[in-house]
């Protein structure tokens, strides 16, 4: 099962990392599935930072950085995976 938590609001292509407005909380150690026209794939949230900080977890209206195993774009939604 999956819960819509985010959406990726810029890629960096060069670092890997996708900025993600949340929606919903989300922390480290939680697995992610992105999904968009090109993108889907699951992966864990190792580390996640808010202005160059590291988080361990973080909320509706926040804007994360995150190291992602793919090519991300603007756009995709990240949802939560739920083991139910």
């Amino acid at each position: 099962m999956e819960k819509r938590v985010g959406r990726i609001t810029h890629y960096f292509g060069k670092a890997s990392v996708a900025a993600i407005e949340l929606e919903d909380e989300l922390k480290a150690g939680d697995m992610i599935h992105i999904e968009g026209h090109t993108s889907d794939w699951t992966q864990a949230v190792d580390s996640m930072q808010i202005e160059h900080n590291v988080v361990e977890k973080a909320g509706p209206g926040d804007v994360i950085g995150l190291k992602v195993d793919g090519h991300a774009r603007e756009h995709d939604v990240v949802y939560k995976v739920i083991d139910e």
